[in-house]
């Protein structure tokens, strides 16, 4: 009798059936009938962008000012994960691949061709060079800026937040578990998931196939390809996405993570390069000046929306509603991805980092390229730059011939692209599989490669029947339902942390009864004592293992089972009180150590000490607030902290406000 094989899969089908019907129907559609399939959409992208822009400033304004509020409030302490969690990855490690993933592509292929097209726009063709320049470089800074960041920092944050602290799967459904408590696991939670990986895949398909257009320009450039056109494309296409498949199967401690830091190195030497070799005074004086009226700028440009200037008002609608539509399409993806590689790290430190560092690197860059072009543009070329600012696959190769070792250079540039290409598709793939598994932790193989040809296929297809602007277009669209999905995520946020921070911050009842001045000189002598590791495995063994099974008794006399815990290397023991429906209650001490100051090893009049090195019992919970030394308590001051931690467990989850900590089958679902 034949075998019979299965496939084994982690997709979802209630995610990816749906999610791959109306991706290929829309990009079939679109190649099919590309003109039609672009008027259509088109319309309906500038009936938005003309009608409803206010939407997209006025989120994107909320964005900015709620993650600079969260960043300074009492909510920037909170971990991203358990109290005690650390970071996965290095700083390093872990911006160059937030900034790989978050701008990549982008930013070679607007650092020139952006600051030219505004320097050279018809719209501000009545004002001087020097304020077209300035112009240039103040928008091409907002459209790059903190808003840009700010977007991708509020999915990124929340998803972070209820993944790694709620222990919720890494996925946009569960942004709304206070909103919609165990709903998310339903049809609600499927559909908000069928939108992220539509959004994901029509926003990495659409930057990658222009990408694909600037790597074949720039080998023509270079004489390495005799033409751009689509058949080398194919061939461009097919090499890139095996090496992308290759890395998103590496997985993100390997493939993602060495070729982020390998590009990130790469981008400062080409940095460095055109500051030294290029007008390197005015490059750091425009910078300096850009900086001052971005600041001095910041609410005027986020607030206005050129009502009362109609000529400027299609420029508008085509730079700044376009960049906040693409970055909001772009969030799910590169929040996803953010969120993945942010574990361990402070809300503050979160923020911190996402809206500051890649803002003020893309100003340098920007100012850096942009104002190199305008400067050659206006001295050396003579306008010729400014000519072709409607081409930008072919602007950052004529731009560097007016810098020393063209060649070099443009080889480095188009291997950076290449590398970002890489990046962006590979983490791309990773995060379109972890919405279609519901974050499995372990797929298949083929799945990722099955993400990559399905993202070769339908790019390639599109480039060649000229249908990526139709895409490009739907992109746009979906970001206006999504930007009030995002605010949404805030109002979640909002309501998860204010919980968060009430149950931490949870006393004790006033009936807690302090130290009585009972056995004082004792007590004193423990005080100026330093225990070793020895002692302290004896007061656990002794004192805190009497007090749990004397407590362990009279629980069993009022009907309630109480489990004692040993664990060894650290000793440690506990008592436990299980639960189905709400969290265990969970108190224990363990031997835990302390570097003494080397100050106590010399000085006379403080308590004698052998060791630099002191072990003392420390107290610990299940919900992982901070414990504390418990070496001076006598047994029966021991039941009793306990039993304050039990009272105040009992008052906890009498509170429906805290359901979302204790409650939803924590136990099972809880890492």
């Amino acid at each position: 009798m034949a075998e019979k094989y299965t496939i084994r899969t982690t997709l979802n089908k209630g995610i990816i059936i749906p999610s791959l019907i109306f991706i290929v129907g829309i990009c079939v559609l679109s190649a099919v009938y590309p003109k039609l399939t672009e008027e259509l959409l088109n319309g309906v992208k500038n009936f938005i962008f003309v009608n409803l822009n206010w939407v997209y400033v006025w989120s994107v304004t909320i964005f900015v000012l709620f993650l600079i509020y969260l960043m300074v409030s009492k909510y920037g302490d909170i971990r991203l994960g358990r109290n005690d969690s650390r970071p996965d990855y290095s700083f390093f490690s872990w911006i160059s691949m937030l900034f790989a993933a978050g701008m990549g592509i982008g930013l070679m292929y607007f650092s020139v061709a952006e600051p030219m097209q505004h320097y050279s726009n018809e719209v501000f063709a009545g004002k001087s060079v020097v304020q077209r320049a300035q112009n240039a470089q103040l928008y091409t800074f907002f459209h790059w800026g903190i808003h840009a960041w700010a977007i991708y920092g509020v999915v990124g944050l929340s998803l972070a937040y209820f993944t790694y602290r709620y222990r919720l799967p890494l996925s946009l459904r569960s942004c709304f578990y206070p909103l919609l408590k165990d709903k998310i696991k339903g049809r609600w939670g499927n559909l908000i998931d069928v939108f992220a990986l539509c959004s994901t895949f029509f926003g990495i398909t659409t930057t990658l196939g222009f990408g694909v257009v600037q790597i074949n320009s720039g080998l023509q450039t270079l004489n390495i390809l005799p033409e751009s056109s689509f058949v080398y494309q194919v061939i461009i296409v097919a090499v890139l996405v095996s090496l992308s498949i290759f890395s998103a199967v590496s997985g993100l401690d390997k493939g993602v993570k060495i070729l982020s830091s390998i590009n990130i190195v790469s981008v400062l030497i080409l940095l460095l390069f055109v500051l030294v070799l290029g007008p390197t005074v005015y490059l750091i004086g425009s910078f300096t000046e850009g900086i001052g009226t971005y600041i001095n700028s910041f609410f005027s440009l986020t607030f206005n929306t050129h009502v009362y200037e109609e000529n400027t008002q299609p420029w508008f609608y085509d730079w700044t509603i376009l960049y906040w539509a693409w970055w909001i399409s772009w969030s799910p993806y590169v929040g996803l991805f953010i969120a993945k590689i942010s574990k361990g790290r402070t809300i503050r430190e979160f923020i911190a980092a996402v809206l500051i560092l890649p803002t003020l690197f893309n100003f340098i860059w920007m100012s850096v390229f942009g104002n190199s072009a305008i400067w050659f543009d206006t001295n050396i070329a003579n306008g010729a730059l400014s000519h072709l600012a409607a081409n930008p696959d072919a602007l950052m190769f004529r731009f560097l011939e007016y810098l020393p070792l063209t060649k070099i250079v443009s080889f480095l540039v188009i291997s950076i692209i290449i590398i970002f290409f890489v990046t962006s598709a590979d983490s791309g793939i990773f995060v379109m599989n972890s919405i279609a598994t519901k974050n499995a932790k372990v797929s298949p193989k083929w799945q990722t490669i099955g993400w990559g040809i399905l993202l070769a296929v339908l790019a390639l297809m599109l480039l060649n029947a000229g249908g990526l602007a139709a895409l490009q277009s739907m992109t746009l669209i979906t970001a206006l339902p999504f930007s009030v999905i995002m605010l949404l995520f805030i109002v979640s946020l909002v309501k998860a942390l204010s919980i968060d921070r009430n149950y931490y911050e949870k006393d004790f009842s006033s009936t807690t009864v302090p130290w009585s001045g009972a056995a004082w000189k004792a007590r004193l002598k423990q005080i100026v004592s330093f225990y070793d590791d020895a002692s302290v495995d004896e007061f656990i063994n002794d004192r805190v293992k009497e007090a749990f099974e004397e407590l362990q008794s009279e629980f069993a006399k009022n009907n309630i089972e109480a489990k004692i815990n040993l664990y060894e290397n650290p000793l440690k023991m506990e008592i436990e009180i299980r639960h189905d429906i709400v969290n265990n209650f969970l108190y224990g001490v363990k031997n835990e150590s302390r570097i003494i100051s080397d100050y106590l090893l010399t000085e006379e009049n403080l308590p004698e000490v052998k060791d630099n090195v002191a072990h003392f019992p420390k107290s610990y919970f299940g919900d992982d607030r901070d414990g504390y030394d418990v070496q001076l308590f006598t047994k029966n001051e021991l039941i009793s902290d306990v039993l304050k931690h039990y009272e105040r467990f009992l008052e906890i989850i009498s509170e429906e406000n805290n359901e979302m900590f204790i409650s939803s089958d924590s136990n099972n679902r809880f890492k």
